[in-house]
Order: C-alpha cells, then structure tokens, then sequence
C-alpha cells in the first residue's frame, strides 16, 4: 500500500535525499514548518519505512574498487522456493551490491563491485556459476558510469500540492 503524503511531507523526502546529514533545525527551516512538528514527520516517515536507512556514497575506484560489472543470471528453476534461496544466497556475497530480479531472457543481473578483475572473475567461477540453480551468467564490464543518482526523482513527479503526478 503506497503512503499517503502531503506536501511537506514530500519536502522533507527531497531534502534528506539531497543532504542526508542535513540538522533538523535547517531542514525545517527548508520546508517551512518548525523544528518539533519536523522531527516528528522525519520519525514518522522512518517508521513507515519509507525512509530506509542513512548512508555516505564513496568513489569506488578512489577507495580500490577498481571493476564494476553487472552479471546476468538465469536460473533452472523460477519457482518461488528457489527464487528465494538464490536472493538469500546473494544476500551473503560482499562483492555483490544490488540484485534486481527481471523479466525477460534473465532471472537477476547483479551489481558487483571488485578491487580487481582477477577477484571479480574468481566469485563468477567459484561463487556465482557454482551456486546451486544457476544456469548461465553472461557478465559486463562498465567502462564509465554517465549517471549516479540514487535518490528517486519526486521533484520531477509531484505536483505544486505534493501529489504524486502519475499517468493512468
């Protein structure tokens, strides 16, 4: 069930994506409501679990992660049991950052994140192509990242009342 939210509501949201380590005074400064009542709706959208969690982004490559490359995984089986035991398998391996399961031709494509390709080839052929269920991986190297942008796009999408614009 997708929350209902208002306006400031939907400030807020697009604030702390632009500067999670933003204070409560300034961010309700930004959003014009005072600091208690702002506190309060930053709690309640915690609770809600639309706001998930605080994080720093890093350069990889500036701390030596040197290779990003996304697998494409097909499994044997998509029944639900095993959909479920490969995304608890991929849950435990560090080198994989995100998983997103897809329609079409492959079950998963993985973001990995490697020092090196020597380390990044040794999780495909001894974690990943060794995993039960796993049918085929394709992989691909990135060569440059064009776009970063984690957030999701509410300015884009909500209207001068912040509703959630949406076609259909």
């Amino acid at each position: 069930m997708k929350a209902r939210l208002d306006r400031i509501d939907w400030r807020i949201l697009c604030e702390l994506q632009s500067e999670g380590r933003i204070t409560n005074v300034e961010l309700s400064r930004r959003v014009g409501i005072s600091a208690p009542p702002c506190l309060r709706r930053v709690r309640a959208l915690e609770n809600a679990g639309i706001i998930t969690g605080y994080t720093a982004l890093l350069d990889e490559q500036k701390v030596g992660f040197d290779i990003c490359a996304f697998a494409m995984v097909g499994l044997h089986s998509q029944a639900e049991a095993d959909l479920e035991a490969f995304e608890e398998r991929v849950r435990g391996w560090p080198i994989v950052r995100e998983c997103h399961m897809l329609s079409g031709e492959v079950d998963f494509i993985l973001k990995c994140v490697a020092p090196d390709l020597t380390t990044f080839q040794d999780f495909i052929i001894h974690e990943l192509t060794a995993a039960p269920n796993v049918d085929s991986v394709k992989t691909s190297l990135a060569i440059r990242r064009s776009k970063r942008e984690p957030s999701v796009p509410i300015e884009a999408f909500t209207d001068s009342q912040g509703r959630l614009r949406t076609k259909g």
